[in-house]
């Protein structure tokens, strides 16, 4: 992520090849550069017609395994880590397209992504990009779970979770965010799940591509992974992740500081719909709108 005037997309196009997590299904992805003011799209080229569906918080269809968006019948699934790539890198225009319903896992976080697309490069557009200015704050909470938002002219998030498991705990992080910091403290991240949970699922046909490659497994000992984990707290910089992410379909990005506290996918996602609504609470602008300097 990083404070930029003009709009950004790929340089070139990026390709990977991985499983679906949920459905073990081997997928080619490639992510293309796309033109100004076009967003992010993902094109089912396996489908008739080959439909696109835009990656937006109004065309989420599901949030309880993971980030599914869906439009006339043409659904694109977990699709939260790319995302986050491409918010992180802040990349606001491409076209992705795959040949499943289901983006590959790789290995469980966004670093694959992220490294490849700025190996690259990244390339600047004519066209001036637009912020969401946080002019009041916005809380939402339910059950112990809360996202708020405030204003700051920086990117920052703060996250806080709590787990009664002794190798989780309670963590709390906050990140100032931009290319680099996201790289090398957020986008490696891996998810994670406990491996009672992970058998039940394969045991009902998910996760069927869920393994100690893509994912951190824990059990009633601690982690179960052989190298173990990349940070002591690597279980909040992957909830980080995933709220850049999801923060990520509101379609432009935030100017803000944003806090969340034993939040995820779905509660995130209610917090947007309540963001959007509140109108009062924000504006949108350019860089060079906020500094009254002519660009």
């Amino acid at each position: 992520m990083g404070l930029y005037k003009w709009q950004r997309t790929l340089a070139k196009p990026v390709s990977f090849k991985g499983q679906g997590v949920h459905s073990g299904k081997t997928v080619h992805l490639t992510v293309n550069p796309a033109p100004t003011n076009f967003g992010i799209k993902f094109r089912r080229t396996d489908l008739p017609a080959k439909p696109m569906v835009t990656g937006h918080f109004n065309r989420v269809i599901d949030t309880s395994l993971a980030t599914v968006i869906g439009e006339n019948g043409c659904i694109v699934s977990t699709i939260e880590h790319l995302m986050a790539a491409l918010s992180g890198l802040s990349i606001d225009n491409a076209v992705v397209e795959l040949d499943e319903y289901e983006l590959p896992i790789m290995d469980g976080s966004a670093l694959v992504f992220t490294r490849a697309i700025r190996e690259k490069g990244i390339a600047e557009q004519n066209a001036r990009r637009l912020y969401f200015i946080i002019q009041e704050p916005v809380h939402l909470e339910n059950g112990g779970k809360s996202v708020s938002i405030y204003p700051d002219n920086r990117q920052i998030i703060s996250c806080t979770i709590d787990f009664s498991h002794a190798a989780i705990g309670r963590q709390t992080l906050e990140i100032e965010l931009n290319e680099d910091s996201f790289e090398s403290e957020i986008a490696g991240a891996r998810t994670f799940g406990f491996l009672h949970e992970m058998e039940l699922l394969q045991f009902y046909g998910l996760a069927r591509g869920g393994s100690l490659d893509n994912a951190v497994a824990i059990d009633e000992k601690g982690v179960v992974n052989q190298e173990g984990l990349r940070w002591p707290d690597e279980f909040v910089r992957h909830k980080i992740l995933d709220c850049i992410g999801d923060f990520s379909l509101l379609g432009i990005p935030v100017l803000g500081r944003i806090d969340l506290c034993k939040s995820g996918h779905n509660f995130n996602h209610e917090f947007l719909k309540s963001f959007f609504k509140n109108k009062r609470s924000w504006k949108t602008t350019t860089l060079c709108q906020i500094a009254n300097a002519v660009c």
